[in-house]
């Protein structure tokens, strides 16, 4: 077998040294939300092992200390947005920013192109791909949700719609989920543009983080290509069980705590069921959210003690620790990385049966319960309260999400691709 070309020397790069493989990370945001994380921390992974990477990203700002490239700008953002909310096109404007995008490639001339989220007002996909099928670069595509595949939603699994198996249109829910169409249902034109754009890619390899998206992957017009799953993985040394005190500081320590944790509580990471839970569990059960904007503070429940969005990991690990259980009632999910850094805290986790949120629990650390019964939901959490604990085997389960791990999977991907391409 033919060894990688970053571990080898050539004769035009004998006085240059070994090879160095370049990896480019393009997403919407670069350090920010969990996908942004992921992104820097795979060129810090690539970094470690000897290789180099750069993020090119369309919005917001980069982390100090990362190699990174902005080709977007907030204007050209928020034509965007009016693109999407009056025509219903999104994913099909930006095309001067992707013009930026495709001659930064070209000059950085990276072996691997990975792409992560390629929607979220920033990108003209016709443009891009094109380019991705004539240039015959080794290409990546990490899908972090189902918009690839669909007319126009990022997740249709709450609503149980399927029309994206054959073609979509007349969307259910163009006006009322990103990315919000609100004068035009385009889902129709758009399912044909970007099947025409997503297919034909030589050397395109997918990548999920879920076995179930991995199966509607290989039930739409993207089964062309092979489909690889590689969990989300969390970093082990900043999550993992931990008493500052926090139980004696809220007043909390005869409580039994049932933690929420989400960057944006909207309906499908099930608000509501938590409300419901407050209103019929006795006064010896505490409710905890974190991720919960102002507005939502204002209105919050009596019974439930709420959180603002944090950044800090240090700080969800105390409130994961501290918890009795993690409670995650989504009704739509790829594959929540909150159950995982619930688990490497030491605390169950109750989840709804739904997407991929199932896969990392199982009956040693946590309950699956139907999705939406509140009844269940409740037993869920008066059984767990009544057994003993299940910290060890949350533990020992976390362990094998360790981002580290997760990234080495990629580094190997990155290797075979190579090594196809260099036979």
């Amino acid at each position: 077998m033919v060894p990688p070309r970053w571990m080898r020397t050539c004769e035009t790069e004998i006085e240059a040294g070994e090879f160095i493989l370049k990896v480019m990370q393009i997403n919407t945001v670069c350090g920010s939300g969990s996908v942004g994380r992921i992104t820097v921390d795979l060129i810090h992974a690539l970094e470690t092992e000897g290789g180099e990477g750069l993020a090119a990203f369309g919005r917001r700002e980069a982390p100090q200390g990362v190699r990174a490239y902005k080709f977007g700008t907030n204007l050209d953002m928020g034509f965007h947005v009016l693109h999407t909310f009056f025509g219903g096109e999104h994913g099909f404007a930006s095309k001067k920013q992707t013009k930026r995008l495709i001659e930064k490639i070209e000059e950085y001339n990276p072996d691997i192109i990975h792409l992560h989220n390629i929607h979220g007002f920033y990108l003209d996909v016709e443009q891009l791909f094109a380019y991705l099928k004539k240039a015959g670069r080794p290409v990546v595509w990490t899908l972090h949700d189902c918009w690839s595949f669909t007319g126009h939603c990022a997740h249709f699994d709450y609503i149980g719609c399927m029309k994206w198996k054959s073609h979509c249109e007349s969307c259910p829910q163009y006006k009322s989920v990103y990315p919000y169409a609100l004068f035009k249902d385009n889902s129709k034109e758009n399912y044909s543009r970007k099947k025409a754009a997503f297919t034909g890619v030589p050397r395109l390899t997918i990548v999920t983080p879920s076995r179930w998206l991995s199966r509607f992957v290989k039930e739409s017009y993207l089964k062309e290509y092979p489909v690889r799953v590689i969990p989300n993985g969390i970093a082990l040394d900043k999550f993992h069980p931990v008493d500052k005190g926090l139980k004696a500081r809220l007043g909390m320590e005869k409580k039994f705590i049932l933690l929420g944790v989400a960057g944006m509580w909207e309906e499908r990471k099930g608000y509501s069921y938590f409300e419901e839970l407050a209103d019929r569990l006795d006064d010896s059960c505490q409710i905890i959210l974190i991720g919960l904007s102002k507005q939502k503070l204002r209105r919050l429940h009596p019974k439930i003690y709420g959180v603002m969005r944090t950044n800090s990991m240090e700080e969800l690990a105390e409130y994961y620790s501290m918890a009795d259980v993690y409670v995650n009632p989504t009704l739509e999910d790829t594959f929540p990385t909150t159950n995982l850094e619930a688990l490497a805290c030491g605390t169950p986790v109750i989840t709804f049966a739904t997407g991929g949120s199932v896969e990392s629990v199982d009956e040693e650390t946590g309950k699956i319960v139907p999705r939406g019964d509140t009844e269940k939901l409740i037993e869920a959490v008066k059984e767990l309260r009544g057994e003993p604990s299940r910290r060890a085997a949350c533990l020992s389960k976390a362990v094998g999400y360790n981002k580290e791990d997760r990234f080495r999977e990629y580094l190997i991907l990155y290797r075979e691709l190579l090594e196809e391409r260099d036979a």
